[in-house]
């Protein structure tokens, strides 16, 4: 099958060379699916499309002019294709599931960790040679109440890491995790978890039911000091409203993987630019926030994981006409 992968970097694309090799012919673009490019996808059978790449509908009714019969996506979310239209052109779309979910919790431990015992106001301290230490008080987590929103296979790994350090499990979610008892997890409303968190971790999908979960309403409603951390997808939180809350002095600090308008800001090199975001540089700016470039996934078992099932949809497309990932 020939397919040309989207949004394709240093990080990942030797992984997919290797886990296609003998298997599908692919061709790689550091450019994401747009507008501008969706015509470079003529005489492809199918496209393989990352977080940033926008498949709407205007997108794939070009997609299914060019005769592209599949879209493998390379990520768990899939809030970026229309899969109505897809399924109208039949347009097969498949995720990927489940790669290591374990990448994804431990990355929102460290962003907590950094933040609350201040590692990288220290590191930017040490460079200038002062060795102070009045600004870098931080907290015990051992005994704190920590409120987990998506208690999926991303949500229960970041659980039982924070079991570990001692804490209190607080959790949300409208299917709950069989296992949540084996860690003394308990299940509550959303209003309560926010009330009584001293740190509250996303970890749900987006959908229409998660955009903008937390808005001006939830971020009042949460105790006072309490720290954020986003994993999940930017747009499950209303951004100005976050602003308005650290700013207000009521939320306590921010660790975030994820930006609500990220696409065209991350996976790409702006250092030789001006930035015209003016959201963005006002999250930047605080110093109880510290940003990662939606790199929690970043790991190597997650990068074999995201390739091997990009593979194996394919795979099972071409032979079977269909896939167990099928959207």
């Amino acid at each position: 099958m020939k397919v040309l992968a989207y949004s394709t970097h240093g990080f990942d694309q030797p992984f997919l060379e290797e886990a296609a090799k003998n298997k599908h012919q692919f061709s790689f673009t550091e450019k994401s699916l747009n507008e501008d490019t969706v015509e470079m996808a003529k005489g492809y059978d199918a496209v393989a499309l990352f977080t940033n790449d926008i498949a709407s509908v205007k997108i794939i009714e070009k997609l299914a002019d060019y005769q592209v019969k599949y879209i493998t996506l390379r990520s768990v979310g899939y809030d970026h294709v229309d899969l109505q239209k897809a399924q109208e052109l039949k347009i097969k779309v498949a995720n990927v599931p489940e790669y290591s979910p374990y990448a994804i919790a431990e990355h929102g431990v460290a962003l907590l960790l950094a933040l609350n015992r201040k590692l990288h106001k220290a590191e930017s301290l040490i460079q200038l040679q002062d060795f102070r230490l009045d600004t870098l008080v931080g907290f015990d987590l051992n005994n704190k109440t920590i409120g987990i929103i998506g208690t999926g296979k991303i949500g229960f790994a970041f659980a039982k890491i924070m079991n570990g350090f001692g804490c209190k499990l607080l959790a949300y979610d409208p299917v709950e995790n069989p296992l949540a008892k084996e860690i003394n997890m308990e299940y509550t409303s959303l209003d309560f978890l926010l009330k009584n968190s001293d740190v509250v971790s996303l970890n749900c999908p987006l959908n229409e039911k998660t955009h903008y979960l937390l808005d001006k309403k939830e971020f009042a409603s949460m105790k006072k000091g309490c720290i954020l951390i986003n994993t999940a997808r930017g747009a499950v939180v209303n951004t100005n409203a976050l602003i308005e809350s650290i700013e207000n002095e009521h939320l306590g600090g921010a660790c975030l993987d994820v930006y609500e308008k990220e696409k065209g800001l991350f996976f790409n090199d702006h250092r030789n630019s001006i930035l015209k975001d003016p959201v963005y540089s006002r999250l930047r700016a605080f110093p109880n926030v510290i940003i990662t470039g939606h790199q929690a996934f970043l790991t190597r078992e997650a990068l074999i994981g995201i390739a091997e099932t990009t593979i194996y949809n394919l795979s099972s497309w071409e032979n079977n006409g269909t896939c167990e990932n099928d959207l």
